[in-house]
């Protein structure tokens, strides 16, 4: 891999699992509907990289992914506080878990 030099511009990479109860799911098809729907606004919002990465088989708990790109730590910081704050706002689910990461290319 060829090295960087000091000119190249340098990237940030947040990436987060956010965990969910969802309250009123009583079956496997109702929850692939609240989570579709969580997936979808925080695509079309954020321009974020997200799938569902666990408790698939769970009726009541779903975990979702995420991942964005960006200039630098402070941008990526921020924008995933608000699609944090965004997501739970929704109110289709209460967000009952959060881990996150951000590290630079």
């Amino acid at each position: 891999m060829p090295k960087r030099s000091s000119a190249q511009p340098h990237m940030a990479v947040g990436y987060g699992v956010l965990t969910f109860r969802l309250h009123d799911c009583r079956s496997l098809k109702a929850k692939r509907s609240v989570v579709r729907s969580i997936i979808g606004q925080m695509r079309n919002h954020f321009n974020a990289a997200v799938a569902e990465v666990g408790a698939n088989d769970i009726h009541q708990r779903a975990r979702i992914g995420f991942a964005l790109v960006g200039p630098d730590h402070q941008v990526i910081n921020a924008k995933m506080d608000k699609l944090i704050n965004f997501v739970d706002g929704l109110g289709l689910a209460e967000i009952i878990d959060t881990e996150m990461e951000i590290f630079h290319l």
